[in-house]
């Protein structure tokens, strides 16, 4: 093959065998690491998320679950905040409305 071609697609998956190639995605495990067996069952998540096991897949799952849950409860307390202090300058403005009116004390005559 001539330097700077790409090999044909049927070589591709098996070329990363030799040891100068960057390591094949289904080559071990995304959470613990072990290295997969191609003749053994390969657990996918989310499509290209190789794993050894039902359980570390199921940790990676629970993992990922709770980082969704951690940025929903900080994207909706920075939502409820944003409306707070959206609310807050129409009340200092209402205050600052009564303090600017003009209030006479005294004796009034009316005819």
């Amino acid at each position: 093959m001539k330097p700077g071609t790409t090999p044909p697609p049927s070589t591709i998956l098996s070329f990363h065998a030799h040891d100068n190639q960057l390591p094949y995605f289904l080559d071990s495990c995304f959470l613990c690491h072990k290295k997969l067996n191609p003749k053994t069952d390969i657990y996918m998540y989310r499509g290209d998320t190789p794993f050894c096991s039902q359980e570390c897949r199921q940790v990676q799952i629970e993992k990922d679950e709770a980082t969704k849950r951690k940025k929903h409860k900080l994207s909706s307390s920075a939502s409820s905040s944003v409306s707070a202090s959206n609310r807050a300058p129409s009340l200092m403005q209402k205050k600052d409305s009564d303090s600017k009116k003009s209030v006479r004390t005294g004796t009034v005559a009316v005819a």
